[in-house]
C-alpha cells in the first residue's frame, strides 16, 4: 500500500512516522520551500491525546528526546488586570506538557529523509479507474497512491475539492502573537499554567493578553546532540509566548513588525512596565499578526474512499481550547492504526477509511465546539 500525504505539518508528519512503523510506503508533499522557510508558530500544550499519539507513531529512540525538549505545563490559571493585580483564578490545570511547534516539527522530520518533498504542494487530485488516486502537484507533476490524505491545513486544496461546501469562519477582530526571551522577570508573569491579562488600552479599548511559558527542560540542540546525534534541532532558547487581543482591531494590511509593535506599545500605554517591556523586547522573527478561525461541522461524506482529511484541513479551531494540534496528532495516530490493519490484511481500505472518518468527525468537531465555547474566557468584551 502507498499513501500520499498533502502537508508536512505536525499531523502529516506524525502520520508518516506511524505508517513507516507499519511498513507502509508513504510520501509527503509540502508546499513550503523548506523546513525553515516560514514562521512556524508558538508554544503549544500537548495533552494526553497528543502525547499518546506521538508515542504511538514516533520511533522509540526519539521518545527520550521529545521529553527532553518539552517543558512543564501545570498550575493555577490566573486572571490579572493591566497592573498585574489578581482579578480571579480559573482553576488548576495539569494538561500534559509544553512544546515549541518549530522544535517539534524538526523532530518529526527526523528519519523521514526524502520521503518529504518540499516545494511541491498538492493542488488537487484525480481518482483513477483502477482504484488508485493521483495527486496533482504544483510543479506540474503528479504522484499516484492507494490513498491521499489532506493534511494541508486550513487552506486545504484537498478539502476544497472533496468538500466544496465546507465553510471556515474567520472570527472578528484580530490578535498579535509574539514571543520574548525568558528571564526571571518575565517568568514571574506566569507562575502556573498560564496568565490572562484583562485591561483597558488607549482610547478605552478593551484588551486581553494571554501569557504562556515555554521553558525547555534541556536546550533542544544540545539534547539532540546527546540523545539522537543524527537529529538536528534548532538552537531555540526558552521564551514567554504572548498574544494581545484588542476589542477593536489594529490597522489592517501588510505591515512590518516595527509598525505592528509601535501600535501595540501605543495600545498598552500605562500598563505595567513588565507587560510593556515584554512587547518591546519581542523576538522580531517569531512575532506576527494572528487570526482565529473555526470550521463549521460537516456530515460524513459519501463517495470517495481514496481521499481523506486530518487536522486543520477538516476541523480547524481557535486556540482557546488548546486542542488544535492535539486533535491533528490524534487523527494521525488513529489513521495510522486504521491503515496498519489494512496493511496487515485485517481490513479493507474503503471500509477502514470510512470508520476513521466517522470517529474523527465526532471528536474533532466536539473539540471545535468546545474551543468556540471557551473563547469568552480569553477575549475582551466588545
Amino acid at each position: 500500500m502507498k499513501v500520499l500525504v498533502a502537508g508536512a505539518g505536525l499531523g502529516g508528519l506524525c502520520l508518516a512516522h506511524g505508517l513507516l512503523r507499519a511498513g507502509v510506503d508513504v510520501r509527503v508533499h509540502e508546499r513550503e520551500d523548506g523546513p525553515d522557510s516560514r514562521y512556524q508558530g508558538f508554544r503549544i500544550a500537548l495533552n494526553a491525546h497528543g502525547l499518546s499519539a506521538l508515542h504511538a507513531c514516533l520511533p522509540e529512540r526519539l521518545h527520550a528526546l521529545l521529553a527532553a525538549v518539552s517543558g512543564p505545563l501545570a498550575g493555577e490559571r490566573l486572571v490579572v488586570d493591566q497592573r498585574l493585580r489578581e482579578v480571579r483564578r480559573l482553576g488548576v490545570a495539569d494538561e500534559g506538557t509544553a512544546v515549541d511547534r518549530h522544535v517539534l516539527r524538526q523532530l518529526l522530520l527526523a528519519g523521514l529523509g526524502d520521503r518529504v518533498e518540499f516545494g511541491k504542494p498538492v493542488t488537487g487530485y484525480t481518482e483513477r479507474a483502477d482504484g488508485t488516486v493521483e495527486a496533482h502537484l504544483g510543479d506540474g507533476g503528479g504522484a499516484v497512491g492507494d490513498l491521499l490524505v489532506g493534511a494541508d491545513g486550513v487552506g486545504s486544496a484537498v478539502r476544497r475539492q472533496l468538500l466544496p461546501g465546507a465553510r471556515v469562519v474567520t472570527l472578528p477582530g484580530g490578535a498579535v502573537l509574539g514571543r520574548t526571551p525568558l528571564t526571571e522577570r518575565f517568568a514571574a508573569l506566569v507562575p502556573g499554567f498560564g496568565t490572562v491579562v484583562q485591561g483597558t488600552g488607549a482610547r478605552g479599548t478593551r484588551v486581553s493578553m494571554l501569557l504562556g511559558r515555554m521553558e525547555f527542560r534541556r536546550p533542544p540542540r544540545l539534547a539532540a546532540a546527546e540523545l539522537a546525534p543524527d537529529v538536528r534541532l534548532p538552537d531555540t532558547g526558552s521564551y514567554l509566548r504572548w498574544v494581545v487581543m484588542p476589542a477593536e482591531p489594529l490597522p489592517a494590511g501588510t505591515r512590518n513588525w516595527e509598525a505592528v509593535r509601535a501600535d501595540l506599545l501605543d495600545l498598552l500605554d500605562g500598563w505595567h512596565p513588565d507587560l510593556v517591556d515584554l512587547v518591546h523586547r519581542a523576538d522580531v522573527v517569531n512575532s506576527a499578526p494572528l487570526s482565529a478561525r473555526y470550521a463549521e461541522p460537516v456530515p460524513h461524506w459519501a463517495g470517495s474512499r481514496r481521499v481523506t482529511l486530518l487536522g486543520d484541513a477538516i476541523h480547524t479551531m481557535p486556540p482557546s481550547g488548546g486542542q488544535g494540534a492535539n486533535s491533528a496528532l490524534r487523527d494521525a495516530a488513529l489513521l495510522a492504526r486504521t491503515l496498519t490493519a489494512v496493511q496487515r490484511g485485517r481490513a479493507e481500505l474503503p471500509d477502514a477509511v470510512g470508520r476513521y472518518e466517522r470517529r474523527m468527525l465526532e471528536y474533532g468537531f466536539a473539540a471545535v465546539a468546545d474551543s468556540v465555547r471557551r473563547l469568552p474566557d480569553f477575549t475582551p468584551a466588545r
